[in-house]
């Protein structure tokens, strides 16, 4: 017998409408808080993110801004994002509010945990691109380029670059949490993604390859940690499945 959906009384359209914009308002003001908080130190937290380029620059040399407006625009854009990256707790908090009342209980018992691990694994991604991939890569790229060459990277090309490996990493890092739903939803079991193993491992140096720079290094700092991830989400799926087997 399943449980009863919600204590709640159904809410008409135009509330669920209402109660959508507030939630999206709530999230959008938590953004601009953190930003107005976070922009009077917007060169630092550019310096603080180019230090893993910075610290392998050979001496004298420096970065560059190309561009009239790059000393201002790079900065603001760097902090705006830095400022949904921290508020994104309460994003989802707000999504989370105003999804559950639909949800059954025993939903929300799981629902709950994937979330929260959905954002430790996506800020973990990030910190391992930072602390462990960029010094790697920039040290490989630093060390190749032809003899004569200066290494003067423009400011803002350096962060459309950062961001994206950040993204990839980030995204890369919740592999666990899609193996754990797709088996939780029934669309999949543990031991039929186990058997897609191969192709897994294949699909995350491809996938390696098209997200990340063309080199081999961080195709492979992005792949193998990839393959692992999915290697821990079939695990604990398999304890999804079994709990769910006396229900069934």
């Amino acid at each position: 017998m399943s449980e009863p959906e919600s204590t709640d009384q159904p809410l008409p359209l135009v509330a669920h409408l209402t109660e959508l914009r507030d939630r999206l308002l709530r999230a959008l003001l938590a953004v601009l808080l953190v930003f107005i908080c976070l922009f009077p130190f917007a060169n630092e937290i550019y310096t603080f993110v180019s230090e893993p380029l910075r610290a392998l620059l050979p001496p004298g040399t420096s970065m560059i801004a190309t561009e009239v407006a790059s000393p201002f625009l790079t900065p603001f854009k760097l902090t705006l994002v830095a400022a949904i990256f921290i508020a994104i707790p309460f994003v989802l908090y707000q999504v989370w509010s105003f999804i559950a009342p639909g949800m059954y209980r025993h939903e929300k018992r799981l629902a709950i945990p994937l979330l929260v691990s959905s954002i430790a694994l996506f800020y973990a991604g990030a910190a391992f691109a930072y602390f462990v991939v960029f010094p790697l890569i920039f040290a490989f790229f630093t060390s190749v380029g032809p003899e004569g060459v200066t290494i003067m990277t423009d400011i803002n090309s350096y962060l459309d670059f950062v961001l994206k490996l950040f993204f990839a990493f980030g995204l890369a890092f919740e592999i666990p949490i899609a193996a754990v739903l797709l088996i939780w939803s029934g669309i999949t079991t543990a031991d039929a993604l186990a058997r897609k193993r191969p192709y897994i491992i294949v699909g995350c140096f491809v996938l390696g390859m098209l997200l990340t720079p063309p080199d081999i290094i961080s195709q492979s700092l992005l792949a193998l940690p990839m393959w692992l991830l999915f290697e821990l989400g079939v695990y604990f799926g398999r304890f999804i499945k079994r709990a769910s087997d006396p229900a069934d």
